[in-house]
């Protein structure tokens, strides 16, 4: 066969090739598997490519971000209260010790930097196991895997559930480094107790921050992640100590320990603190306010503040907190016709506005009705609010007279609680006893539009337009930090200030995002505000605010209402205090009242617990023994008390330059301020021919030989410009005198 044959015979089996191959494809039984396994390749293919690129779909960026535990601590660091949905302290990789982190990743995952989130070894292994078992019996989760599963996914061992695993796994090691994905893991672990991340874990097991755990305090950690409430030492303390040992023998395995040092180890106890159990129920009412204040002035809900590890600095004086919630709890206090009489205290530092101590009731619990945010009627202790302080800024003297006898309003009629009426008394007496006849008068002279307007510079927005205003009459009342708040004008120059619990707060990465910058407002006078103060130390010496005892300084004023069902008895019970240092406001009284809860004792109760209250203050932190007058503003001068004259005496003496004077003389009081007036009795009348200031006698000149002259003696009081009663009167006579 020639050449030119042999290639074409070649060419149509080519031919002839190509062609048996189309017809081939174009056979049923043929087709279908190629399409099939195309499709199979191709599935695959997209499926690598879901699951590599497809995490996206799986991770929450926001799961990222780690609910922490927000911490309320005092000025000297002192933790006082958490706020949480899962307790975690947060701490970052640095914080962390090497030793720490290894323990964990020999435990959990000893390839963890060697794998890019999935560690196909371990896989290979537990699919196996899967199949021979026809279930899922076993996991093979790296760190990254656990982190993912814990933040995205729920802990059901379905094949579904494991893709999603390493789905959001390969997107964590896309995007994350090891350090961040390690850090990010060790803050989100569990470890029983309600203990979450290893920060909080280290506090709450060994009583010490994360950077200074031990070696073997690191590896009982690591151990609890397998089963936290299964090897907690404070559930089994053997288990526990097996499990530690454990992971410290996995650390000599893989290099981290060498065998001298975990024998040496395992051979230690656990060390694990005593379980804290102690509760400080007094802290609760002050928590509390400080959560209403992030919440109102820091714009931070309580959602928030559970979940975004917040640092909050508060003014709390734990010890004055603990000594106002202890005498609280003292029944002699609440005497009244049920045993749940309650209470609501505040102390404040005067200079600053800043809030030391709260007690929002005697049996407290955060999310309770909290009762020094609670408006009660005052009673009494609005009466220098409202009436005196104002009256004394617009020009009114402190010993001015006021009318005190029974009054009709327009239909409001007016008593004294004793019922005993003076005609007539002073501002500076009014305030010592409480006149209610006296306060009303002084405000119907003065016009509620005038005091009101001093009302609202303290932030008191009320709708009440009668005269019940004076006396605490009001519509919803006031609460005890308002009241704290008003009485601090008085010690501080006549300024009132917000009163606020916190200091500063932090974000989770320690960036202020709120520091206290509270109101001020000016609002009485200097002089009206140290008048104030020094008629209030008096109320508390010699008036209605005796009860009880404090040796130190202290000015103040009393509040009692009367129940509206039970006649005779108390609804509201208050005292209002000033110290150089604080201020004070102390309510007792029933939550609802109702015909069967009622008051048996006064505004007593609250004057002796508060000084109880600072006395136990001043045995910690001494406190002042009087009052400072400010620079500039005049002292206000102690009452005048006019005595009566009753041994006044006449007597004649010879010589000088007038040959017969009369003298009078008589026992003069102690306050030389006291004036004298002289009077002789003549037909016309009674004549004033002298006065004397401060002592008790008077020389009476051009005398008659012949004649006979009656004297008598008038004290005066220049503060008020009162006479008190003429003393007896005297004859003086040349008859009878014998020379």
């Amino acid at each position: 066969m020639t050449n030119t044959r042999r290639k074409q015979k070649q060419k149509l089996s080519l031919h002839d090739y190509l062609a048996e191959i189309r017809s081939l494809i174009k056979r049923p039984w043929f087709k279908w598997p190629i399409i099939t396994a195309s499709s199979i390749i191709s599935l695959g293919f997209l499926g690598f490519l879901f699951i590599l690129y497809g995490g996206a779909l799986i991770v929450d960026d926001e799961a990222l971000i780690l609910p922490a535990t927000t911490t309320i601590q005092t000025e000297d660091g002192i933790q006082v209260g958490r706020v949480f949905s899962e307790n975690r302290q947060l701490v970052t990789l640095d914080q962390i010790p090497d030793h720490v982190q290894a323990a964990f990743i020999a435990v959990e995952d000893e390839r963890f930097y060697r794998h890019a989130g999935v560690d196909f070894r371990s896989v290979m292994r537990a699919v196996y196991r899967d199949i021979v078992a026809f279930d899922k019996v076993e996991g093979a989760s790296t760190i990254t895997q656990q982190l993912s599963k814990n933040l995205f996914l729920d802990n059901s061992k379905t094949w579904m559930r494991k893709t999603k695993e390493v789905m959001a796994s390969i997107y964590l090691e896309r995007h994350y480094t090891k350090n961040d994905i390690l850090e990010l893991y060790l803050n989100e672990v569990y470890f029983a107790h309600g203990i979450h991340g290893v920060g909080t874990a280290a506090d709450f097991f060994f009583g010490k921050s994360v950077e200074d755990l031990t070696v073997t305090e690191g590896a009982m950690l690591a151990g609890l992640i397998k089963g936290p409430n299964r090897y907690s030492p404070y559930i089994d303390a053997d288990r526990a100590l097996s499990r530690r040992n454990l992971v410290l023998s996995q650390m000599q395995r893989v290099g981290e320990l060498n065998t001298e040092e975990m024998l040496a180890l395992q051979g230690q106890t656990l060390g694990v603190q005593d379980r804290r159990t102690e509760d400080k129920p007094w802290l609760a009412s002050y928590i509390d306010v400080v959560l209403r204040e992030a919440e109102t002035t820091y714009q931070l809900s309580r959602d928030e503040l559970r979940r975004g590890g917040y640092q909050i600095t508060v003014y709390l004086d734990e010890n004055a907190q603990k000594i106002a919630y202890d005498e609280l709890q003292k029944t002699q206090y609440f005497q009244g016709s049920q045993p749940n009489a309650e209470a609501a205290f505040t102390l404040m530092e005067q200079e600053t506005g800043r809030l030391k101590a709260l007690i929002g009731g005697r049996q407290f619990k955060i999310g309770d009705h909290n009762r020094v945010l609670t408006q009660r009627q005052p009673g009494s202790v609005m009466k220098p609010l409202a009436v005196y302080a104002p009256a004394m800024t617009e020009g009114y003297d402190p010993y001015v007279l006021l009318e005190d006898s029974q009054q009709d309003y327009d239909g409001y009629t007016v008593r004294n609680a004793d019922n005993h009426y003076d005609g007539e008394v002073t501002m500076y007496d009014a305030v010592r006893v409480s006149k209610n006849t006296s306060a009303v008068w002084l405000l119907d002279q003065l016009g509620i539009n005038v005091s009101k307007s001093y009302l609202e510079k303290m932030s008191l927005e009320l709708p009440d337009e009668g005269l019940a205003l004076g006396l605490g009459g009001l519509k919803y009342g006031l609460t005890p930090i308002q009241v704290a708040e008003g009485y601090r004008t008085f010690i501080h120059d006549g300024e009132w200030i917000e009163a606020h619990s916190i200091a500063v707060i932090k974000d989770r990465n320690g960036n202020i995002i709120g520091e206290a910058d509270p109101r001020t407002e000016t609002v009485f006078s200097q002089q009206a505000a140290w008048n104030m103060v020094r008629m209030l130390e008096n109320a508390v010496v010699d008036g209605t605010a005796q009860a009880g005892d404090f040796p130190k300084a202290l000015a103040g004023k009393t509040g009692t209402t009367q129940h509206p069902h039970v006649p005779g008895h108390a609804k509201d019970a208050w005292f209002a205090g000033v110290t150089p240092e604080y201020v004070t406001s102390l309510w007792i009284g029933y939550d609802h009242s109702d015909a069967e809860h009622y008051l048996t004792t006064g505004s007593q109760s609250p004057t002796m617990a508060t000084k109880a209250i600072l006395e136990a203050i001043d045995q910690v932190t001494p406190l002042a023994t009087a009052f400072e007058k400010p620079v500039d503003v005049m002292e206000l001068s102690e009452p005048i008390r006019l005595p009566v004259v009753h041994d006044l005496n006449a007597s004649f003496s010879f010589g000088g330059w007038t040959l017969v004077r009369g003298k009078l003389d008589w026992t003069a009081d102690a306050d030389d301020r006291i004036v004298y007036h002289i009077y002789q009795k003549t037909e016309t009348g009674d004549q004033l021919i002298g006065k004397t200031e401060g002592i008790g006698e008077f020389t009476l000149t051009g005398m008659s030989l012949f004649g006979s002259s009656q004297y008598f003696v008038v004290p005066y009081n220049p503060l008020t410009k009162q006479t008190g009663q003429p003393s007896n009167v005297v004859t003086l006579s040349l008859r009878g005198q014998e020379f």
